[in-house]
């Protein structure tokens, strides 16, 4: 079973193969590259990659507008350089997962290209038509104040065609039984070369139904067991990771009443309160959040995470309290995107070493599998200059050399980041290699921290009370052992009284000095934290943990 449920102790690796490496010198990164540092990624201790959508594509929207499914773009090799990827990867242990993008196609699929010829295509009703302009024609965008309809007319098929993202990406109509079974033959194509599940593409709008000027969309949860009972015939250890921005209240039935929808989701519901605590030293509200998103059976996950590919997303957040963050991490106009985000990476929001290692500690301990992004390890910032979410993906910064050693072509795909602080002359992998206290040897530290933890995993769990505003006290039980792991989100130094009766445990070891600390004879456990402190500590088990220490 333990094994079977891998994913709820993995630490997931974030990475778009165009911006990570280029091997070939084309500008553009490619498998070749991302197979050459497979050994970084397994020395850093990952053990689990996520692709972003790398199939053949127009390159509208960061290769999410897809125009075949089943192959690989010639910018980043071929289905044999996969091949030989997924190889070399499983060689070293470390998961494939890769995105499926099945909400909506390029409009330059040949799918699409056939239904623009009308009704007696055989795939017109693989998309949403109607005749007559809907109603609602210019409701619910996706990107606001960039997008300008959901609903766009095609002279070819003389009819309005739904799409839920950019024109350029007509959605894929769910309810047809062929467009369901091409879904399971996708799933089943890459699975067949080995991937370990999916992480899939915008959830509530491909569960969502679809029909011109309906006000009430039902979701249709039902597709999502469909296609994990697919998913488990074919492999029974491959997941789904799912992105579902939705209010807690709105969760369980993604991962189903007895576990049998998406295996685990993003939690953007807690990453917003994440920021908001970040932003105001105060952890009421981040704690709310946790108890909120309590998930009830015991194989699903959350996905914890601090940034991602896209903008960060304040959208569930009061006015009041989206303002805060914004006053704290964004308070520029053109560091803000589609009226409820920040499109700045987290070094350069946070400002300081202490408050980077307190935020990446504090996600990593909290219920859920930890995912990083690709840079994050560094601390790579952003490049305002590029539209929109372009800012936060340039290329990885690996030299001091030219092109960051990203590549050796003239021209990239993106630009490095040359200029100003987190320019690659920097920041970059070589450099803090060579540096021992450098951030990449501390999140190194930190993944094996976490992977010998799966008291955060598999555990039960509970936020401990605290007299401190600016302080959170997780306490997690599993198999005789616990973990106490305590942050201190105020910029002065506090003191923590821990008692007996919250603990219930009379030693504690820190985990990261490999001190024990014994309680005094009141019972109480003093715990010094520095400002922006954090202490991770063991219980349980004891004298086992020191013999083999």
């Amino acid at each position: 079973m333990t094994e079977e449920l891998w994913y709820k102790n993995a630490v997931i690796y974030s990475l778009d193969l165009e911006t990570f490496m280029d091997l070939n010198g084309d500008g553009v990164g490619d498998f070749e590259g991302l197979t050459q540092r497979l050994d970084y990624l397994h020395a850093m201790g990952v053990d689990t990659v996520w692709l972003a959508p790398f199939q053949p594509t127009p390159n509208k929207d960061n290769g999410y507008d897809i125009k075949d499914f089943y192959g690989v773009d010639p910018r980043h090799g071929s289905s044999g350089t996969f091949v030989e990827f997924m190889h070399m990867a499983n060689k070293r242990g470390i998961k494939v997962i890769i995105d499926l993008v099945v909400n909506h196609t390029s409009d330059q699929h040949p799918w699409f290209q056939s239904a623009r010829t009308g009704p007696a295509s055989p795939y017109y009703d693989w998309y949403v038509w109607s005749k007559k302009k809907p109603s609602d024609w210019d409701e619910g965008m996706v990107f606001p104040g960039v997008q300008k309809a959901t609903w766009t007319y095609d002279k070819q098929a003389k009819a309005y065609y739904f799409h839920r993202f950019y024109a350029h990406q007509p959605d894929l109509n769910m309810d047809h039984p062929e467009v369901r079974k091409e879904i399971n033959r996708i799933m089943g194509y890459w699975l067949a070369l080995g991937v370990a599940g999916f992480r899939v593409d915008a959830v509530p709008f491909v569960i969502e139904t679809q029909q011109p000027g309906d006000k009430k969309k039902e979701q249709r949860y039902g597709i999502l067991e469909d296609m994990r009972r697919f998913l488990q015939w074919r492999r029974g250890d491959a997941i789904m990771l799912g992105e579902a921005n939705v209010l807690p209240q709105e969760t369980q039935p993604y991962f189903g009443q007895t576990g049998e929808g998406i295996h685990l989701m993003f939690n953007f519901y807690v990453n917003q309160y994440l920021f908001y605590a970040l932003a105001t030293g105060e952890t009421q509200k981040l704690a709310e959040a946790l108890e909120a998103t309590r998930i009830q059976y015991p194989t699903s996950q959350w996905a914890m995470f601090l940034r991602n590919h896209d903008e960060l997303d304040l959208g569930r957040l009061t006015e009041e309290e989206r303002q805060k963050v914004f006053a704290r991490f964004g308070p520029e106009a053109n560091m803000q995107l589609y009226e409820r985000g920040i499109r700045r990476r987290l070094p350069s929001m946070l400002g300081n070493r202490q408050q980077l290692e307190l935020a990446y500690s504090l996600m990593f301990s909290l219920p859920g599998t930890p995912v990083i992004r690709y840079g994050d390890e560094i601390g790579m910032g952003e490049n305002l200059d590029l539209p929109e979410r372009e800012a936060v993906r340039t290329p990885m910064q690996w030299t001091a050399n030219r092109q960051a050693g990203f590549s050796s072509a003239e021209t990239l795909v993106h630009p490095v980041i040359d200029q100003g602080p987190y320019a690659y002359q920097y920041v970059n992998v070589e450099q803090q290699r060579r540096t021992p206290d450098s951030l990449l040897n501390w999140m190194t530290a930190l993944i094996r921290l976490r992977q010998e933890c799966p008291e955060i995993g598999w555990g039960d769990w509970q936020i401990l009370p605290s007299a401190l505003p600016s302080v959170l006290i997780m306490h997690y039980c599993w198999k005789g052992s616990s973990l106490l792991i305590v942050h201190n989100l105020d910029e002065k130094a506090v003191e923590v009284k821990l008692s007996l009766e919250q603990t219930a445990e009379e030693k504690i070891i820190d985990l990261l000095a490999m001190k024990e600390s014994e309680a005094d004879a009141q019972g109480c456990h003093h715990i010094m934290l520095e400002a922006y402190g954090y202490r991770w500590f063991r219980a349980g088990n004891l004298q086992h943990l020191l013999r083999k220490q």
